[in-house]
């Protein structure tokens, strides 16, 4: 009898400290997503020319949004936010367009993606190139920065 408790408890206590496959799983996922590197986002600060800031945010919505939808379902990125300074926030630019990535090599490849999506969406070169011209007298680029997910 306390032959056959000796043998139930050893079974126990490795059966207690075997991975069990859940654990396995999500060990093995932290693994890939560790390989990968942390998120990386892409910061696009832009300024509305005098008195297109109207105009912008309609050329953002029109334009912009539509290309970025098509960019993210293809996978080029994660998600997308645009945003503008609150009230009494004095800034050098009007708006922001955050960029979230899987990883540093999703971000190099970001441009090339948007300019493939842009393609797909409006595939006339002559409306590509009224789109870019119209882009130019709306605003003017302030800087890019990129930045990594604290992990």
């Amino acid at each position: 009898m306390i032959r056959a408790s000796i043998v139930v408890l050893a079974i126990l206590a490795t059966v207690g400290t075997a991975a069990s496959p859940a654990s396995a799983l999500y060990a093995a996922q932290e693994t890939q997503v560790a390989a990968l590197g942390p998120a990386t986002f892409i910061a696009y600060y832009w300024r509305a020319k005098p008195g297109q800031l109207e105009a912008y945010n309609e050329y953002i919505k029109t334009v912009a949004e539509p290309i970025d939808e098509e960019a993210r379902r293809a996978g080029v990125f994660e998600e997308v936010r645009t945003v503008v300074p609150g009230p009494g926030v004095t800034v050098d630019w009007t708006h922001l367009r955050i960029f979230r990535l899987k990883n540093a090599a999703a971000a190099d490849a970001l441009s090339a993606g948007l300019d493939a999506a842009t393609a797909r969406v409006v595939p006339e070169e002559a409306r590509r190139k009224a789109n870019s011209e119209r882009a130019a007298t709306l605003r003017d680029a302030v800087r890019r920065e990129v930045w990594t997910e604290l992990r």
